[in-house]
């Protein structure tokens, strides 16, 4: 592979990315701090932990662009739960949609991955459920390679785009098969068992896909673990607080993210008019992620801001990411819709 020349602007945004994603092609995963909004992505195990029939939800990440072109990301996700048999055990469908561009030269990563998850009811007078999920599809990957330019292209006194790259990979895109499964159990507690608690384990890339344009064996992209935990507790009956925090070990890497929101309704307890919540959350060594948001039921809208925390804070001088979160979540008009189940998975 030849040497790619850059200009300044393009080298900062490498850096950047690079510090975000360590190590190039064995680099982490993408990654929002709105994870509780993007729950397959943490696990697939996670799909339909929620009280309701159907949850959508959608994250729209913008990282540096303060400073330069970086990169833009977007989660989105979609589940549908209907109860199986006359007991109380579950099943989700879903689907996850994610999509990235980074840099300047347009690095755009697409993926498309159904999910399935069966609830398994443990208990017979309380919230206690084992989940297992799977979820699995095509990922694509593209550069725009008009725009790079390279020593091949510099024929001594300046740069003749007429020149060939001198690159050996065919095409501009690729795409591969990937896969992730997962289990959790959620559980209800406490006084009436208002409170509720879960923890998973996920464990993702188990196919080891060639993430690489080269497409060589060397390029295989590491499995990653996921453990995630979190639990929601009651004041009284319009006050409640939510810890969530999830662990990642993905080859040499590892990440930390956790934190904790204030929740209030406002009205009726079992029917507020709306709910506000506040909190923050901390990236270990790269970021402080504080986040305020509203339910207006069957809809909730999260912001948050990425103040960096990391060795880069200097040349960012504290910028980060701002994200916007959407979701839906619903009934469906239906006999055996889950608003009629005494016992139903949620958090």
């Amino acid at each position: 592979m030849r040497t790619i020349r850059v200009s300044g602007k393009m080298l900062l945004a490498i850096l950047l990315f690079f510090a975000c994603r360590p190590a190039g092609l064995q680099a982490q995963d993408i990654h929002f701090s709105q994870f509780f909004e993007a729950p397959l992505l943490r696990n697939p195990s996670l799909a339909g932990l929620f009280t309701g029939d159907v949850r959508v939800q959608m994250v729209y990440r913008d990282q540096w662009n303060s400073i330069t072109n970086a990169y833009k990301s977007g989660s989105l996700n979609a589940e549908y739960k209907l109860p199986v048999g006359k007991g109380d055990d579950f099943l989700t469908t879903g689907i996850q949609i994610l999509y990235d561009k980074a840099g300047t030269a347009g690095l755009t990563t697409t993926d498309f991955l159904p999910a399935l998850n069966y609830h398994k009811s443990l208990s017979s007078n309380k919230t206690s459920y084992l989940s297992v999920g799977f979820m699995g599809g095509l990922v694509e990957k593209n550069i725009d390679r008009s725009k790079i330019t390279t020593n091949a292209q510099y024929d001594g006194a300046a740069y003749n785009p007429a020149l060939a790259d001198g690159e050996t990979f065919s095409s501009p895109k690729y795409d591969y098969f990937d896969g992730a499964v997962g289990a959790s159990y959620n559980a209800a507690f406490g006084p009436d068992y208002m409170n509720s608690y879960f923890v998973g384990l996920a464990y993702h890339h188990f196919n080891r896909p060639r993430n690489s344009f080269y497409r060589n064996a060397a390029s295989a992209l590491n499995p990653k673990l996921v453990v995630s935990g979190g639990m929601k507790f009651h004041i009284d009956d319009n006050n409640f607080f939510t810890l969530q925090a999830d662990y990642s070990n993905q080859g040499s890497f590892n990440e930390v993210i956790g934190g904790v929101m204030y929740s209030y309704k406002v009205g009726e307890a079992d029917q507020p008019e709306y709910t506000i919540h506040g909190g923050a959350f901390l990236r270990w060594k790269d970021a402080f992620v504080p986040v305020i948001k509203i339910d207006y039921n069957p809809f909730s809208v999260a912001l948050s801001y990425d103040v960096n925390v990391s060795q880069l804070k200097t040349v960012s001088q504290g910028r980060g990411g701002i994200e916007l979160s959407i979701s839906y979540i619903g009934f469906l008009d239906r006999d055996n819709s889950s608003k009629y189940k005494v016992l139903c998975p949620r958090f």
